[in-house]
């Protein structure tokens, strides 16, 4: 049975299998030429985020009849201990959070398997 090959292995097998050829010039003219994609602007994004975001927090508002006022007056009363003791722990869930999908976008730590513990 064949141990399987990791990505460096095989892409250093590849580079040193085939030479360069050379084109002229082909492919770099071939890029050139190609059209760009139309990007949509950012500021739409964000004005399209930020209205959805009023939308719903007014739905909500709405829905909820009058609990949040009520909420906001009861947690004023919370002592302030807790009160810091869940904002320590909504840091620590959307910090966990934020190194999760960092590390789902590197492309070295995407295949577990081959982390070495």
């Amino acid at each position: 049975m064949n141990p399987m090959i990791d990505d460096e292995m095989l892409d250093r097998q590849l580079r040193e299998a085939v030479p360069y050829i050379d084109d002229d010039g082909f492919t770099a003219r071939v890029m050139a030429r190609l059209p760009t994609a139309p990007r949509e602007p950012r500021w739409l994004r964000a004005m399209v985020l930020l209205g959805l975001a009023l939308l719903g927090s007014g739905v909500a508002y709405l829905l909820s009849g009058g609990l949040i006022r009520q909420g906001l007056i009861q947690m004023a009363e919370f002592p302030i201990w807790l009160l810091l003791v869940f904002a320590f722990g909504c840091g620590l869930v959307v910090g966990a959070f934020a190194v999760i999908f960092a590390i789902r976008k590197t492309p070295e730590v995407r295949d577990l398997t081959r982390l070495n513990f």
